[in-house]
């Protein structure tokens, strides 16, 4: 089983009335969630780790977890909010406002962690849950203990308005980041976790230089790099598509690389470390796939395995 591990919250997206002005509709969100539910859908035996409300919205994040075949065995109720995020879209592409204080993902504590079963072969963290405490902190202590043989996939997508002590973010993120097998990065988190003048291979080199056998490095229609610790590269182009708008398409890129992964018997950490140029981009094209379809649809809605 891979296992998702971080947010799962509600993005309040903007819908025409007939009275006039948008109102705003509920629909399922967060990075980690779009990955899971995306890993469900491409049939991959998945589970979601994350803090879910006891709301109206938390019980509509179940259903739509379970309805897309995740399990939710590792889900943890509590009686705190659902994050909200309103969504404001300028020609597809999306700008959120999160109103997340006290929320029941955001108050994990390390105490919360269940400890994982062999089951768990897999792990993958990424999003806000990465940046907001004592969440953040509590995901760090669970990929410290749980890592061991697991294949770990991070990707920070990074939100630096969601980030108030930046030493700390970026130590936390150091310690994840040495634990983990892949990193995706687009190139604006990787100017941000890297501000100095290089050029964005060297940039790259940097990251591979903390442990990953693998970096992804997408920039949106210029398609997506993956960069080898051998010093391999393979370059993958996105697939043309009619854009409705850009939600989830990282998130679900994601799921189709850990998909394929899967799928080609290579999610695991030797496996990872000896992947072959071929099967690498065979990986990130199966990845642009997915996230092409995403887009052609309004929100973050990932395809079915039937439909690729």
């Amino acid at each position: 089983m891979i296992l998702c591990c971080g947010e799962a919250l509600i993005d309040m997206i903007p819908t025409a009335t007939r009275a006039g002005p948008d109102g705003f509709v509920p629909h399922c969100g967060g990075a980690v969630f779009n990955t899971a539910i995306a890993l469900g859908r491409l049939g991959v035996q998945t589970g979601m780790l994350t803090g879910v409300s006891n709301d109206v919205f938390g019980q509509q994040l179940v259903d739509g977890l379970k309805s897309s075949h995740v399990d939710v065995s590792h889900v943890i109720p509590a009686e705190r909010p659902t994050t909200l995020a309103f969504v404001r879209l300028v020609d597809g592409h999306a700008t959120y406002d999160f109103y997340d204080e006290n929320s029941a993902g955001r108050m994990l504590t390390a105490e919360d962690m269940p400890a994982l079963t062999d089951e768990v072969t897999a792990l993958y963290f990424g999003g806000i849950s990465l940046a907001c405490e004592p969440g953040a902190d509590a995901y760090a202590a669970l990929l410290d203990r749980s890592a061991g043989s697991r294949a770990v996939m991070l990707d920070p997508n990074v939100r630096p308005g969601f980030i108030r002590d930046i030493d700390r973010y970026r130590q936390r993120l150091d310690r994840m980041l040495a634990l983990s097998d892949i990193v995706k990065v687009s190139d604006e988190d990787l100017n941000w976790l890297t501000p100095e003048p290089l050029s964005l291979r060297e940039k790259v080199d940097r990251l591979l230089e903390k442990g990953p056998s693998l970096v992804i490095l997408t920039r949106g229609g210029e398609g997506a790099t993956g960069f080898l610790a051998n010093g391999e590269e393979v370059q993958v182009p996105a697939l043309k598509a009619q854009i409705t708008d850009t939600v989830g398409a990282g998130d679900t890129f994601n799921a189709g690389v850990l998909a394929k992964l899967s799928e080609l018997g290579q999610l695991h950490k030797s496996g990872l470390a000896a992947l072959s140029p071929g099967l690498l981009r065979e990986t990130l094209s199966h990845g642009a796939r997915v996230a092409a379809i995403t887009v052609s649809r309004a929100g973050a809605n990932p395809p079915w395995a039937g439909e690729l």
